[in-house]
C-alpha cells in the first residue's frame, strides 16, 4: 500500500471515553428502571445505527421518542466532557505519522463542534489537516460526510487508510473505498471486529507496528 494519508475516527480510538459512555448510558437506564450494564456488556452490544443499540439496552421509541433519550444521554455525557484521557500511545503514533510526512484527519459520529472542542482541549490541532464531524447529536451521518471528503482530498483512496474502532468504521471504509484497520481499544469487541474481515490490532503500539510493515524499506520510524 503507497500509503499517503490517515483517516482516524475519534470517540474510542483516539479518546478512551467507554468508561463514560457507559456511566452515561446508565444514568438513563436506571431512571427508567432498566437493567444497568457493564463495560464487557456494552462491548457486545453498542452499535449503528445507535437507534438499535438503545433498543437492545430496553428504551421503548413507542412510549418515548429516541430523540429524548439520545438528548438524556448526551447531557450525561456533556457534563463530563473533558474527563476522558487520551488512548494510550495516541501522541506518539501521531508524532510519527507527522514525522513520516503522511498527512492525517479525523472522521467522526461526535457532533463537529464537540470534535473541534476535543481536538483544541488535547493540543492535537498541529496533526490534521481536517477534522470533521457530524452536524446531530445522533452519530448519524458519518459515511456522507468521509465520501465528500475522499472526493475533495488530493490523494486516490488506494492511497488512504482509516483507523476506527467500531464496525460501523469498517462500514464507512467499505463505501469510502479504502483500506480499513480496527483497534479493539474501543466500543466495540474483539470478536465481533474480527468478525468483519478487517485487519484488527489490540492497540496503538501494534497499528505502529503494522504502519513499520507498509512502509519503503528506506523509511523507519522511530522508537
Amino acid at each position: 500500500m503507497d500509503l499517503k494519508h490517515i483517516i482516524w475516527d475519534w470517540n474510542g480510538t483516539l479518546l478512551n471515553d467507554r468508561w463514560l459512555c457507559v456511566e452515561s448510558i446508565n444514568k438513563s437506564l436506571k431512571k427508567r428502571n432498566l437493567p444497568l450494564i457493564n463495560e464487557e456488556q456494552y462491548l457486545d452490544i453498542f452499535c449503528f445505527p445507535v437507534e438499535d443499540y438503545y433498543k437492545k439496552l430496553g428504551f421503548d421509541f413507542e412510549r418515548e421518542p429516541f430523540t429524548i433519550t439520545g438528548s438524556e444521554f448526551i447531557e450525561n455525557y456533556n457534563s463530563r466532557f473533558h474527563e476522558p484521557d487520551l488512548q494510550e500511545g495516541v501522541i506518539d503514533v501521531l508524532e510519527n505519522v507527522h514525522a513520516m510526512g503522511i498527512t492525517q484527519s479525523i472522521l467522526s459520529a461526535g457532533k463537529q463542534e464537540y470534535v473541534n472542542d476535543w481536538i483544541k482541549y488535547h493540543q492535537l490541532e498541529m496533526y490534521f489537516i481536517n477534522v470533521l464531524g457530524i452536524d446531530n447529536h445522533y452519530a448519524s451521518g458519518k459515511t456522507v460526510i468521509g465520501k465528500n471528503w475522499v472526493l475533495e482530498m488530493e490523494y486516490d483512496p488506494e492511497e488512504v487508510l482509516m483507523v476506527g474502532d467500531t464496525i460501523h468504521d469498517h462500514e464507512v471504509a467499505q463505501t469510502l473505498g479504502v483500506e480499513c484497520v480496527l483497534v479493539a481499544i474501543g466500543h466495540t469487541s474483539l470478536a465481533r471486529l474480527q468478525s468483519t474481515g478487517a485487519n484488527v490490532l489490540n492497540d496503538l503500539l501494534e497499528f505502529k507496528e503494522y504502519l513499520q510493515e507498509l512502509l519503503p524499506v528506506n523509511t523507519s520510524i522511530s522508537t
